[in-house]
């Protein structure tokens, strides 16, 4: 029996919220009917399984970081474009852990074709037209990004900056130009 009010979608933004309270990997639906105070069992209604949460946590994040990112791209180009996607990312991540977490989530190959990591890896190229790159280049370029993002957005979350100065925001800013320089002296093959 489904219990009023609970939808896959109220359990994808409450384990959503969860994963950032208690990070990803703790996410479960046992933990998640504990929120609601209701039976493991009357939440098989509406999800599957805990990998079934993960996964719509997952695309929840993807859809809301690619949101955020489009928005944030709308009208900018080069280094403003390039500055602007990568805030994007760090702030997220710093925003909501769990969720940041849910978006490196691996999905089957059906999940994430319907996912919006291809909103991603769009808004991620057309930074780089601005850059003139071509293939390979650019997919290259692509992989960079995303490790460079991801590495230090990882590092950051885990304190691995505070130990000693200067703050870590100085660092992402001199990290967004270096990568700048490196995109308009792309290093031929």
């Amino acid at each position: 029996m489904a219990y009023a009010g609970l939808t896959a979608e109220r359990l994808t933004r409450a384990g959503a919220e969860l994963a950032d309270e208690v990070g990803f990997d703790q996410v479960t639906v046992s933990e998640l009917a504990r929120r609601f105070d209701v039976k493991v069992a009357s939440l098989y209604s509406h999800l599957k399984n805990s990998r079934d949460l993960k996964t719509r946590i997952a695309l929840l994040a993807l859809e809301e970081l690619a949101d955020r990112a489009a928005e944030a791209l709308a009208g900018r180009a080069g280094k403003d474009a390039l500055t602007a996607f990568g805030n994007v990312y760090r702030d997220y991540a710093r925003e909501h852990p769990g969720r940041y977490a849910a978006a490196q989530f691996r999905l089957d190959p059906e999940a994430a074709a319907a996912s919006a990591g291809g909103r991603h890896s769009q808004m991620t190229r057309a930074i780089l037209r601005g850059y003139d790159l071509t293939e390979p280049d650019q997919t290259h370029a692509v992989r960079l990004l995303g490790s460079v993002f991801h590495g230090f957005v990882s590092l950051e979350l885990a304190g691995g900056f505070s130990h000693s100065a200067p703050d870590s925001a100085e660092s992402w800013s001199r990290t967004l130009d270096a990568l700048d320089t490196l995109l308009r002296n792309w290093p031929a093959p």
